[in-house]
Formats: structure tokens, C-alpha cells, sequence
């Protein structure tokens, strides 16, 4: 991993972008760290997305209540958990229905 004072990633920014394209590139102030610069490419593998990334209000108290719900479902026995590759069928099969 590269590291770059702040100072010279400030004078010489192009270069600092070009490295953290690469690599992770700390940032250091009075030989600490005090930041990281990653490449766009690498934060879509974080979730970093989800906290950049703006929602409609209400969005969050949406899907705790569907979530809640549904746990509540579970444990009354109404409802069943499916396995990941179940639940993506089912879900294409929702999907498909609605564009249908």
C-alpha cells in the first residue's frame, strides 16, 4: 500500500489519483494517518455506496417495519425462511410476473 503526505498529494494531485487507480493510497499529516483514497472501482466492493448514496425519506423505517414483519411472520409460523438460491427464483418469478 502507497502512502503520501498530505502535502504531497495536495502538490502533485494528479499522480495521487493515478496511484490510488492502482492501489490504496494512505495519507499522512505530521507522519500519521489521517485518510485513505481508493479508487472508485474498489469502494463499489465496500458500503460505501450504500452511505453515499441518497434515499428517499422514509426509505429506512420502510424496511425495518417489512423486515420486522416478516421476522414476526417467521416466528408465528406463518411464514418460512428459503434459502438464497430459493429465494432468488422466487423473486424472478415475481419479477417476471410484474413485467409480464
Amino acid at each position: 500500500m502507497k502512502v503520501m503526505s498530505a502535502r504531497d498529494a495536495k502538490n502533485h494531485f494528479g499522480e495521487f489519483l493515478d496511484a490510488a487507480r492502482r492501489e490504496p493510497v494512505v495519507v499522512t499529516k505530521n507522519d500519521r494517518p489521517v485518510g485513505i483514497m481508493i479508487s472508485i472501482e474498489d469502494a463499489a466492493d465496500t458500503l460505501l455506496p450504500e452511505f453515499l448514496l441518497d434515499k428517499d425519506p422514509g426509505y429506512d423505517g420502510w424496511l425495518f417495519g417489512k423486515v420486522s414483519a416478516t421476522l414476526a411472520r417467521v416466528d408465528a409460523k406463518e411464514a418460512r425462511l428459503h434459502d438464497h438460491d430459493e429465494a432468488m427464483a422466487r423473486l424472478r418469478e415475481r419479477r417476471a410476473g410484474k413485467t409480464a
